[in-house]
């Protein structure tokens, strides 16, 4: 049986009500605390179903439903809504760390999760297990037709324990493998030195540690006589202010970076010191680049270090904040609009490419080349 929690909704009732005995003008502290009339709406409708409606019903999931609708219908397309499940799992995303066995898995094959690469050192390497294998089935769980999206989830679990396999190999063969779990850390960096001393180095997200692997990455390949800096930031959707704000400060010189505005008009203005990479840079973005992802590549632009290659961006120019809630959710709500250093807002705009280009699918990456045009010019 579900265990019983106190709802927000609940606890908005009870706030109102001790409000209400505390103070003299009750009524008016009740109205306040619930925004007016639509917040005694809602809880007036909470306390209706609890004790009105005669059918079967999840109490979370109705208080989940509710506020996915409120959320939904505030209009903006960054502020939502996470279950108790769903914001645990994005706690633990934006560590750069996750329980599992090391692997990367796409669904082209019916059959079930085609293996696409094993962490180097990872539980799947240790196992035994390959890329161009196929896990078929998890737990005595077939994973064959429409089942292979849910295989992700049946392989991860509590570190420690222990997932069984059934892996169909290239050569037509099945085996049987047992995989312990473990914390995996991941790399949010990718870095290389590309022919004539540019440094390339790609960026999958703004989450923890982010700031000191783009930082190391860079230093590295500056050791390594790198003359310039290609950033990619394809499919990148952001993450930490902090992280963003870091990164910017290693690469730029003194000054202004970042500019945010909170509802009540306040202004805070984050600057960066005088230590900064003296080399040309291009960034690499297309239309999944959002957020932290997005503004990395307009300072750096603005600030005229860098040139912007590839697809025009969303133009989003809010940041977000997640509040827990009582009842063990969450929401993700817009509580700040950004500026560059300069003041310019992407809102509506996005950013100012130096080379619009498109990649096709013959293999080749129309986009790293133009932007290493540019940087040859």
């Amino acid at each position: 049986m579900r265990q019983k929690r106190f709802s927000l909704f609940q606890l908005l009732l009870a706030a109102a009500l001790t409000a209400a005995v505390v103070l003299a003008a009750g009524a008016l502290a009740v109205n306040h605390l619930l925004g007016g009339a639509g917040g005694r709406s809602l809880v007036e409708a909470w306390h209706l179903i609890n004790t009105r409606f005669v059918g079967e019903y999840d109490q979370e999931a109705v208080i989940d439903g509710a506020l996915e609708g409120m959320v939904n219908a505030l209009g903006d397309r960054w502020s939502y809504t996470l279950t108790a499940d769903e914001l645990s799992a994005q706690n633990q995303r934006r560590t750069n760390q996750y329980v599992g066995i090391g692997i990367t898995v796409n669904y082209a094959n019916e059959e079930g999760l085609e293996i696409l690469e094993v962490a180097a050192g990872g539980p799947a390497e240790e196992a035994g297990l390959l890329p161009g294998e196929v896990i078929t089935a998890v737990d005595g769980i077939s994973l064959a037709g429409e089942a292979r999206y849910e295989g992700a989830d049946l392989i991860q679990g509590e570190e420690g324990t222990t997932v069984t396999l059934e892996v169909l190999g290239a050569d037509g063969g099945t085996r049987t493998v047992e995989v312990t779990r473990a914390s995996i850390e991941t790399d949010p960096v990718e870095s290389r030195m590309l022919e004539g001393d540019v440094g390339y180095v790609a960026l999958s997200n703004f989450y923890d540690n982010s700031a000191q692997r783009l930082e190391e990455a860079v230093t590295a390949l500056q050791e390594q006589g790198a003359q310039a800096l290609v950033f990619d930031m394809r499919d990148n959707g952001g993450g930490y202010l902090r992280e963003l704000t870091d990164m910017l400060d290693f690469l730029l010189p003194e000054g202004p970076i970042f500019i945010s505005r909170d509802r009540a008009g306040n202004e805070e203005t984050t600057y960066s010191d005088a230590s900064c990479v003296e080399l040309p840079m291009a960034v690499l973005v297309n239309a999944n680049t959002y957020s932290a992802a997005e503004f990395f590549a307009a300072e750096l632009q603005e600030q005229g270090v860098a040139v912007i290659v590839g697809e025009p961006t969303s133009g989003k120019g809010y940041s977000q904040q997640t509040f827990t809630l009582a009842y063990g959710g969450a929401v993700n709500i817009s509580t700040a609009a950004y500026c560059t250093g300069s003041g310019t807002s992407l809102i509506g705009t996005g950013l100012t490419l130096d080379a619009e280009v498109y990649n096709t699918d013959d293999g080749t990456d129309a986009q790293l080349a133009a932007a290493l045009e540019l940087l040859a010019e």
